[in-house]
């Protein structure tokens, strides 16, 4: 598979100084660069220039970046989702601070979604060489990665598609209406070995529901909850456990309330692991498999 990982989420906040109490302080994540109304962050084991970009004006989401092994693989993305019939348009290096040449698509969801295959390189705050397992002076939360996003999207099984026919993704579940007349409700795909890269879900075209950060272990989600506590934040639901990834879990909003997620666990997927299905009639226990309820917040807030 040549799609590496999530990259980078790029998303709008209605006070940019107060996101960034929230993402530096807060979560932890390290201001790389700041200019024309926009903020780049990145984590500390994080090696490319950024994974957040915050841009003050509004709410909700931008634009999702996948990294990309090589240019050969770019171009036939490229042709596949051609002709599959998304919109498509070459981007230069330039066009997104630190981020090379790559391709912009339009997916059948609205949503716009840049594939590229070289970022700026900072390097993690530990280094390659003889390396401390984390750094002494992580702050809040101190998140070590972006780790996945989910987005809406009016026809589930249409992003689906497009994401396995153009991008070689691999649903690791589903979640269906009914078994004898199957009507995809969720997906959560991945394209390397993780759980999930990228989850859509039945909603309105071009929302965003979260994204999501990683944490070493149960140990450091439930710190993560003393410090959300500590600075007040918003909690949507958690700390929990799901039931689709067997993540363990806090959701929470930023100030703009953009939904973010900390998250460990999972298991281990790849290119023959069988797809998991679950039914809408145990959804609560799909998704948060401790109370096996769904607050009305979680399938009702979108940005």
């Amino acid at each position: 598979m040549a799609v590496n990982r999530l990259g980078y989420v790029h998303a709008r906040v209605t006070d940019l100084e107060e996101a960034i109490g929230h993402y530096s302080n807060t979560l932890g994540q390290r201001i790389v660069e700041q200019q024309d109304g926009r903020v780049y962050l990145k984590s500390w084991d994080e090696f490319d220039h950024h994974s957040v970009v915050l841009e003050e004006g509004g709410v909700g989401l931008v634009k999702l970046g996948f990294k990309v092994q090589t240019d050969d693989d770019l171009a036939g993305y490229e042709k596949r989702i051609t002709q599959f019939g998304a919109t498509t348009e070459r981007m230069s290096k330039g066009e997104n601070l630190a981020v090379g040449d790559g391709l912009r698509v339009v997916l059948p969801s609205e949503h716009v979604v840049e594939f590229y295959t070289e970022m700026e390189y900072l390097g993690t705050e530990t280094g390659t060489w003889n390396p401390d397992p984390w750094p002494r002076d992580t702050r809040g939360a101190g998140v070590h990665r972006l780790d996945h996003a989910l987005i809406a999207a009016e026809d589930p099984a249409l992003v689906e598609r497009f994401f396995m026919e153009c991008l070689d993704f691999r649903p690791a579940e589903r979640l269906i209406s009914d078994p004898t007349e199957p009507d995809l409700v969720g997906s959560w795909l991945f394209c390397g070995q993780k759980a999930h890269d990228l989850a859509v879900i039945k909603g309105e075209n071009g929302k965003l529901h979260h994204w999501a950060y990683w944490l070493d272990d149960w140990n450091d989600v439930l710190r993560a909850g003393d410090i959300f506590s500590m600075d007040e934040v918003s909690i949507d639901i958690g700390p929990t456990r799901h039931g689709i990834t067997r993540g363990k879990t806090i959701y929470f909003f930023d100030p703009s309330g953009n939904r973010n997620e900390v998250f460990t666990g999972g298991y281990i997927t790849g290119a023959d692991f069988p797809t998991i299905t679950w039914t809408t009639d145990q959804i609560g226990k799909a998704i948060f498999y401790v109370t096996r309820e769904l607050n009305d917040r979680f399938t009702s807030v979108f940005t």
